[in-house]
């Protein structure tokens, strides 16, 4: 159960050359809202030797506005409950003077495997209040998942909630486990409850420091790459995707988005933190489109970000019950498709403003506020991010279509550190002097850029290269589609031909083979002879990462591994010629 409210009393730091510097570089930011290319032009990432986030900024915000809303969270049964920053920031002093006295230093890497609960904004403010590295993990792993991350990070510390310490049983006996709630064997974290709640640092904090570890959610590989960030990559370096969102000091941001991914950490932590405003949580148990609406309204959300299975959900309520839309629409995580983004602005006469960026950095590509949208389009490269496309055959800048990469003869804050105990997948991301995302854009002659797809997705039939996120969206604005995958299967002729693996939605006919014609018949309507999908295979399930995104790359196994002979339950497009 989180703790009592604390009585009154002075909360929070005095701000330092360091904190003057970091608001400095934010203001401007705010200053050029919507202007984008004086925000370009004007924008300098600030130049830190020493920074900590919790005691230099987050204390310092709590200090000024001690009763403004941290965080707020809206349980199942819709209950809300709100801690101010000054709460916050007394309270993460306390958690941290407690795990101190546990054992923990700066430098121990710790394994936070907490849901949508306040213990986890009091864990890594502590965490980052010690100088200890966090390691943010969602609650959905399993015990090998749980025990290969603790042993590949070599972390010291785990906190968990108590249902799922039984996921522990085959980590290192010697690793320290503190539970949210009661766990046998277990340290409780209310216990953190009876400590002393004025923390003072070991020393400055050294800008380079290590403050996260990050596990991508491995959609191209079989184990996922573990990243490193500074206590200044993220927690200065999403000063860029605060722009992007458009977040204000005072506004209410509400980030659908589970813990342990980057997404949680650049919208319902440094962002909105940097930005002065307010976290909003809704911990729903079953998605229902109305009943998110009415939190939304009742609630006076004013910026609002989504990933696209969100939005494509959203899509199919009646949009019109959110009778007060926020301000800002966001998406991210996946690009959306055209449909969606027109859905909702007919119904709320505001755009989502997509965006771009992984968990080695912060938001580089997005539509920011004020500017005309490009429906599709993931924008143009933000404040601080300089942006190149190089073709992925030959290395050289193009200025159409090529992989994303950053230019690292420039200084950028929002890059992370490298990869951990991987110093030549490091060097294979950054080689040549610029860094490396494994995604393909193209760039229209305004400077937005469109996804295209990951390399290692895009493919080529009868010699025409293939997006396989575009034929995935066409197919998604189907009724009868719920998700969509296209992978290339060998061809005698082509060498190669689109597939769909495609999960049926309610509105789907019954009959399967119904079903496939009606699916051929609008790919055939909505795209060009060349990228028409000729294959067809339904399943109820496709695979996925932890964090949710399709791993195509399992689906191009199976398509290579079978050569030219069909399976059972496949459709072809020639059955309905």
């Amino acid at each position: 159960m989180p703790h009592e409210p604390f009585p009154p009393r002075p909360a929070g730091r005095t701000a330092t050359a360091a904190t003057e510097k970091v608001r400095a570089a934010r203001d401007l930011l705010f200053a050029h809202a919507d202007d984008y290319d004086g925000a370009v032009a004007a924008f300098a990432w600030p130049e830190l030797d020493e920074f900590n986030f919790a005691l230099e900024w987050f204390d310092v915000v709590a200090r000024e506005q001690p009763d403004r809303a941290a965080v707020t969270i809206i349980d199942a049964d819709l209950g809300a409950r709100s801690w101010t920053y000054g709460e916050l920031s007394r309270r993460s002093d306390q958690v941290a003077v407690w795990l101190s006295e546990r054992g923990l230093r700066r430098g121990d890497r710790v394994v936070v495997m907490l849901g949508n609960q306040i213990e986890l904004w009091e864990t890594m403010l502590a965490l980052t209040k010690l100088g200890a590295v966090a390691i943010p993990t969602t609650t959905l792993l399993s015990a090998d998942d749980l025990a290969y991350r603790v042993t590949h990070s070599g972390a010291r510390a785990m906190i968990a909630p108590a249902e799922a310490t039984d996921r522990a049983a085959d980590v290192d006996a010697g690793v320290l486990r503190i539970a949210v709630g009661e766990a046998s064997g277990w340290i409780s974290f209310a216990d953190s409850d009876a400590a002393g709640d004025v923390f003072e640092p070991d020393g400055p904090t050294p800008a380079g420091e290590l403050n996260l570890l990050y596990f991508t959610s491995g959609t191209t590989s079989a184990t996922p790459k573990l990243v490193r960030h500074t206590h200044v990559s993220y927690p200065v370096g999403h000063l860029s995707t605060l722009w992007w969102l458009g977040v204000r000091p005072g506004d209410v941001h509400m980030n659908i988005s589970s813990p342990g991914w980057g997404k949680h950490a650049w919208s319902n932590f440094f962002s909105p933190f940097l930005a002065e405003a307010t976290v909003f949580v809704y911990t729903y148990d079953r998605f229902d489109a109305a009943t998110l609406m009415h939190v939304m309204d009742t609630h006076k959300v004013t910026t609002f970000c989504a990933p696209p299975t969100v939005w494509r959900m959203l899509i199919q309520a009646d949009l019109t019950q959110l009778t007060q839309p926020p301000r800002e629409l966001l998406g991210a995580g996946e690009p959306l498709n055209p449909e969606v983004i027109a859905r909702v602005r007919d119904a709320w006469g505001a755009t989502i403003r997509d965006g771009y960026g992984q968990t080695e950095m912060t938001c580089a590509i997005g539509n920011s506020p004020g500017q005309i949208v490009k429906d599709g389009s993931m924008g143009r490269p933000l404040p601080g991010y300089p942006v190149v496309l190089l073709d992925p055959d030959t290395g050289e800048v193009t200025n159409d279509e090529g992989e994303i990469c950053l230019d690292l003869s420039h200084p950028i804050l929002g890059l992370m550190d490298g990869y951990h105990d991987a110093p030549d997948r490091t060097a294979r991301a950054t080689e040549g002097g610029y860094y490396r995302t494994g995604d393909i854009a193209s760039r229209d002659d305004d400077g937005n850029l469109t996804y295209v797809g990951r390399r290692d997705d895009v493919f080529k039939a009868s010699d025409y290269k293939i997006s396989p996120f575009e034929l995935e969206s066409v197919l998604l604005e189907h009724p009868a589609v719920a998700e969509a995958a296209v992978v290339p299967s060998p061809d005698p002729v082509r060498l190669a031909v689109p597939k769909a693996y495609v999960r049926l939605s309610a509105q789907a006919p019954e009959n399967h083979r119904e079903a496939a014609r009606e699916v051929f018949a609008h790919s055939r309507a909505r795209l060009s002879a060349y990228q028409r999908v000729r294959r067809l295979e339904f399943v109820d399930e496709l695979p996925k990462t932890i964090s949710g995104k399709i791993r195509r790359v399992e689906l191009r196994a199976a398509e290579s591994a079978r050569g030219n002979e069909a399976p059972a339950g496949e459709f072809s497009d020639r059955d309905f010629r």
